[in-house]
């Protein structure tokens, strides 16, 4: 009870119009830079698991294809006057497990080996109006960690199988990048299983060669959502979602509404899954969904915004069709 009330707050404290602490961006004040080739700048790896995920999808086992997750603004304390997350703090590092890990990048683990590197995030004030022209530096810095990682994982880990790529919010601006810069009409795009944009609005001339998967089994394009509680917009609609990319994640295809008996479950606050918990309904850069079945819903009927559960909401859901589309992919590539 006392963690659901923490998050409540937490989400709330998101939401609110809040004056941060702010300084000059300077790289000579920017926190050390992460070592790939060390691993403590991965949060997780195959062989280094944590009794977090333990407890949510079972010990590690050897997949063949990998993820590469990409997690989302937790930098978020209001009196840091700094633009990057120290990934060496300790908090740091316990919220990216606690909080992404667990129930973000979880959802892929079923599918492929996971791989989440540590990164220097953006300050959240990075999105806000005021803040945002200081905080540009900060963006690029952060995607610079995830480049490096990325080429890291590709030169030492993945060993030519073939990649998920799986971000949620500042991860999947990061993610996009990426997959511009590696994937989009690149040789290594023949390897891309699909790419989980989620949570932030990705269009669809984004790309110049992968292209948005309206069908569950579909393979090398991109999926992408950001959530509203039904009936309900943003106040900022038109500048950070209108005209988004929108995917079920319960039909995947261009089903415009699905009822709650298809939903294959939302993973709780308490890490068990609750199916058939929630109607979607797709509007122009929004999917809406209702308030969901779970246990200790009560805090969910005052929050309009579901970016926090973009991924927990659908989580089974995720986990289902990513199995679905990396078998996919391995079928059509059998030599």
């Amino acid at each position: 009870m006392k963690k659901t009330v923490l998050l409540f707050l937490w989400i709330l404290f998101l939401s609110c119009k809040s004056i941060y602490k702010t300084s000059e961006f300077s790289l000579d004040e920017v926190p050390p830079e992460p070592d790939y080739s060390n691993e403590t700048s991965w949060a997780v790896l195959p062989y280094k698991w944590n009794t977090t995920l333990t407890e949510i999808v079972g010990q590690s086992k050897i997949k063949d294809a990998d993820v590469f997750f990409i997690y989302p603004t937790l930098f978020v304390d209001k009196n840091n006057s700094g633009w990057n997350a120290d990934i060496y703090n300790p908090s740091t590092r316990k919220m990216v497990i606690e909080k992404a890990v667990a129930y973000q990048a979880s959802a892929w683990v079923k599918a492929a080996n996971l791989y989440v590197p540590y990164y220097r995030q953006a300050h959240y004030r990075i999105f806000l109006e005021q803040y945002g022209n200081e905080g540009k530096e900060a963006g690029v810095l952060a995607y610079q960690d995830v480049k490096n990682a990325f080429i890291y994982f590709l030169e030492n880990y993945n060993k030519s199988k073939p990649i998920i790529i799986a971000s949620h919010s500042q991860g999947s601006i990061h993610a996009k990048n990426l997959l511009k810069e590696f994937f989009d009409g690149k040789p290594l795009q023949k390897k891309l299983i699909a790419a989980y944009l989620i949570g932030a609005r990705i269009m669809e001339n984004d790309f110049k060669n992968i292209p948005v998967m309206n069908k569950p089994d579909k393979v090398g394009g991109f999926v992408s959502w950001n959530t509203y509680k039904k009936n309900h917009l943003p106040k900022q609609y038109d500048y950070w979602y209108k005209g988004g990319i929108v995917t079920n994640p319960i039909t995947w295809d261009d089903s415009s509404s699905t009822q709650n008996y298809l939903n294959l479950g939302v993973l709780g606050y308490d890490k068990k899954i609750y199916p058939k918990s929630l109607d979607v309904q797709i509007i122009n850069g929004i999917l809406w969904s209702t308030l969901p079945k779970i246990k200790k819903r009560f805090f969910l009927s005052f929050i309009k915004n579901y970016h926090f559960a973009d991924i927990n909401l659908f989580w089974k859901d995720i986990e289902e069709n990513a199995v679905l589309r990396t078998q996919e992919w391995i079928k059509l590539n059998k030599k």
